[in-house]
């Protein structure tokens, strides 16, 4: 079918659900032409990849794992586990199943284990690593999530551990209404460890402290994890019931220990992704922001965009129009009357704005780390979390005798750090380092080889007008049938990747259908009823 005769549909955003949206599509009809406009030079949205001099950047970390399997098929179809072949992709239009237990093998033979770079791996795979993260609090070090080790026991204090055991069982005998994210967790945790270790970094993440915050970003993000589920996989660990399977369906999210990983990050997946579109027929536009959507007969006839870089505007007629920008801004964007009271909600929604610093040290004061992350809970600093690209792969380093590391920093555009020029970020990046013992000396950080990269409206936020977000949704539903919101910011949901790409599959099979309904998309990682676990 000649393109002149596809329904055009305008696909605003190419990260991971815009572009997982447009693959699948482009499989499953050939009706659609997917248009994708993309606001940066670089598709995969925060999922991307940066290279900075050879120096690879992960932006907020991105394990690749999920509990569906339509999801691991996905991520396998595009790049292959290292070690085996290439299954067809989308452009050839034939199903070849994947054989499972080709990751149970690979985990088997070990070959998750990459001490250093290979240079005969091919480059278009997917390795398998171990996950390790930590806590840094109080000049100790803690597992991730706590084990019950003795170390561990040792570093909190006998004090400390009687308080968390008796306030733990006090939580578990009288349960609170969960009204807000403080509740959530002292049901979950007791007060004591609440206190600990959530709600100070809660406030440094979010700039509120969980009494603010809904409780249902405890129903999206952290499930069902406890107490008692982090001791049930203690036991695991220890009679190895959790070894020999990536799938690890029965393991909470916050708890698996393996997850899949492109060699050169994250980005490495949805830029394969995207050259699988364009090779399919899709059209992927970079450098142009949505700032218009047209309105006929509630119905959205077009989108005009902006392009960032020459100034110029186009207007595309659309059949079908997929949103994963901010609903602030969609709201906005359209070009009609919208209702006083929506118009306030939208402008009412709050977003955690993101940066990272990438600081290439010649050395670690931490021995041997092999950590990914590590948590910093430390009162003392501004930085909310540390990445160890070298432990997500070895590739992501030009020269693994170096570290590359990434200082995360959550706050508002309007902070006065948001606002600092980049060398004054990077040096206090590097002091920050020092204080809490990660590195001996701020002269081992290379400053020319260092980066500094904001990324605004990173994760939308629960406070706010968030609450009343459900008129919205109707509100947008029910006036605009062709137009359909994926994705994390386009759902205004903290949404992990996998369940932005579930968003897309099921926006695809409602187009597919002709029903053109909602209610499956908005279904995915719902409150206390999770879509992964189904």
């Amino acid at each position: 079918m000649s393109n002149k005769n596809r329904k055009k549909v305008v696909i605003i955003g190419g990260g991971p659900a815009g572009l997982t949206f447009a693959w699948q599509l482009i499989k499953e009809t050939p009706d659609y032409l997917p248009i994708i406009l993309e606001q940066d030079n670089i598709v995969g949205g925060i999922a991307r990849t940066v290279n900075y001099f050879g120096n690879r950047i992960d932006i907020g970390g991105h394990r690749f794992f999920s509990k569906n399997d339509d999801i691991m098929e996905f991520w396998q179809r595009i790049l292959p586990p290292m070690g085996y072949p290439a299954v067809d992709d989308v452009e050839k239009g034939r199903e070849i199943p994947l054989k499972k237990e080709c990751i149970i093998e690979i985990l088997r033979k070990g070959e998750f284990k990459i001490p250093c770079p290979d240079p005969n791996v091919e480059d278009k795979v997917l390795l398998i690593r171990e996950r390790l993260s930590r806590i840094y609090y109080s000049g100790n070090f803690f597992e991730y999530p706590l084990s019950l080790k003795l170390d561990t026991l040792r570093k909190l204090g006998l004090i400390k551990v009687i308080k968390i055991g008796a306030t733990y069982i006090k939580s578990s005998i009288f349960k609170r209404r969960e009204r807000n994210l403080e509740d959530f967790f002292i049901n979950r945790f007791g007060s004591e460890l609440y206190n600990t270790f959530f709600k100070e970094y809660t406030y440094k993440v979010w700039g509120a402290y969980p009494s603010e915050i809904s409780a249902e970003w405890g129903y999206q993000r952290v499930k069902g994890l406890s107490i008692k589920k982090a001791i049930m996989d203690a036991l695991k660990n220890v009679f190895q019931l959790n070894r020999g399977n990536i799938e690890q369906k029965k393991t909470e999210t916050s708890l698996i220990k393996r997850f899949l990983y492109p060699k050169y990050g994250p980005g490495h997946m949805w830029e394969e992704v995207a050259n699988q579109v364009v090779n399919a027929g899709g059209d992927i536009r970079l450098n142009y922001k949505a700032i218009k959507l047209h309105v006929e007969n509630n119905s959205i006839s077009g989108v005009t965009a902006l392009n960032t870089t020459t100034g110029e505007t186009i207007t595309l007629n659309a059949d079908i129009v997929i949103s994963t920008m901010p609903v602030k801004d969609l709201i906005n964007s359209l070009d009609a009357k919208v209702p006083n009271d929506i118009e306030k909600i939208a402008n009412g929604l709050m977003y955690r704005d993101f940066m990272i610093v990438g600081l290439l040290i010649k050395k670690l004061r931490v021995k041997d780390i092999e950590d990914n992350w590590i948590y910093v809970q430390d009162p003392g600093t501004t930085m909310g979390r540390i990445q160890i690209f070298n432990n997500w792969s070895p590739y992501m380093v030009k020269d693994n005798k170096y570290y590359w590391i990434g200082c995360e920093y959550f706050l508002n555009e309007s902070d006065s750090l948001w606002k600092k020029d980049d060398t004054n970020i990077i040096k206090q990046a590097a002091l920050e380092l020092k204080k809490i013992g990660f590195i001996e000396d701020i002269k081992d950080v290379f400053y020319e080889r260092s980066v500094v990269i904001r990324m605004p409206k990173a994760y939308p936020s629960y406070l706010g007008t968030y609450k009343n977000f459900d008129l919205i949704k109707e509100y947008l539903d029910e006036n605009y049938k062709n137009l359909f919101l994926i994705g994390r910011n386009g759902m205004h949901r903290y949404n992990n990747m996998d369940h932005s790409m579930l968003a897309a599959f099921e926006a695809v099979k409602s187009i597919k259908s002709g029903s053109f309904e909602k209610k499956n998309i908005w279904s995915v990682n719902t409150e206390k009823e999770y879509h992964e676990e189904k």
